[in-house]
């Protein structure tokens, strides 16, 4: 399947409540990559955590003091989830009429998700792997419900799914605290991580996966053996000692998302400045300059939820405009 991804777009969460504000925004920014907002301003349910579990099949989580709780029955929370899901699809259906090329629609991924997300004892899932087993599948059938529900709805685009997962390098490390907070819950496998990271990717059968993590030590050979097409991540935080397996990633057809645009309110550089780390580090690996805008796709260093409004709006076209110098002037 022949796919084209556009040269800038956003990482997914946006300041403020207004769903049609914010669609507006981003299709306005991004008219060859847009992507579906997400406004946790909003309360419970319009956050990461709470959007996701909302999409969940046969599990649902209400909000408990201590965080999101899986519970027997769908209640309020759930409710309340779905419904501004619904509303941002009806805007973005809205903003997209007749649109054709890539969208980009995003959900927590299954690690994540299991850290967040407790049992009814108050422990995370993540210290019981039967439950994240059937978590991630819980997850994997509602995303394929989400996924087809937004190509019916913007039935030219072709959609790019996004997994957000800043917990994974925790999860890996057996960071991940306790509900006491005195001890951490052990280290998952690796082969068990990346498992169930391939699962959970396969329910998109046509079109890429994108996984995204703002944190430190991003594991681009883990994410790329699981199927990602394209790793997100904050480019500040990459050191040289990322730079060998950055270089099989781009050789390896792997599409990088390059978070170079500050995700909260402050000074914006030039945009030729803001890609010049990357323009940097294709001269450090020997890449050819001509791969540069084949090879990645500007956003900010993470969401825009902590931003202000203005910032915000000025912070993605920034972030096109970056993209436009990188293609072309990729010496």
């Amino acid at each position: 399947m022949s796919f084209t991804w556009g040269p800038a777009t956003g990482v997914g969460s946006m300041p403020g409540d207004d769903a049609r504000e914010a669609a507006k925004t981003v299709t306005g920014s991004f008219e060859d990559f847009p992507f579906l907002p997400e406004l946790p301003a909003r309360g419970p349910g319009a956050d990461m955590i709470g959007r996701t579990a909302g999409m969940l099949v046969e599990l649902y989580a209400r909000v408990e003091p201590s965080g999101w709780r899986i519970g027997d029955r769908p209640g309020r929370d759930t409710k309340r989830a779905r419904s501004w899901l619904g509303q941002d699809l009806d805007a973005l259906e809205e903003f997209t009429q007749g649109y054709e090329g890539p969208l980009k629609v995003q959900a927590v991924g299954p690690w994540t998700l299991a850290a967040a997300l407790e049992l009814r004892g108050g422990e995370a899932a993540l210290s019981d792997l039967g439950a994240c087993r059937d978590l991630a599948g819980s997850l994997a059938e509602g995303l394929r419900t989400h996924l087809d529900e937004v190509r019916r709805r913007v039935p030219g685009a072709q959609i790019v799914l996004q997994l957000d997962e800043p917990s994974l390098i925790a999860v890996l490390r057996g960071q991940v605290k306790s509900a006491s907070g005195y001890r951490t819950h052990r280290a998952v496998d690796r082969q068990r991580v990346e498992a169930t990271l391939r699962d959970v990717v396969g329910v998109q059968t046509d079109g890429p996966v994108v996984v995204h993590s703002c944190a430190p030590d991003v594991p681009f050979a883990l994410l790329r053996r699981a199927g990602a097409a394209a790793i997100s991540f904050d480019f500040s935080l990459l050191t040289e000692r990322d730079d060998d397996v950055i270089g099989e990633a781009v050789e390896g057809g792997t599409r990088l998302f390059a978070g170079v645009v500050p995700g909260t309110d402050g000074p914006l550089s030039d945009p030729a400045g803001s890609v010049m780390g990357v323009r940097t580090l294709w001269r450090r690996l020997g890449l050819h300059p001509g791969l540069l805008a084949e090879a990645v796709t500007v956003t900010p260093s993470c969401g825009l939820a902590g931003a202000s409004p203005e910032y915000a709006r000025r912070a993605l076209a920034h972030c096109a405009r970056a993209a436009r110098s990188l293609a072309d002037n990729p010496e």
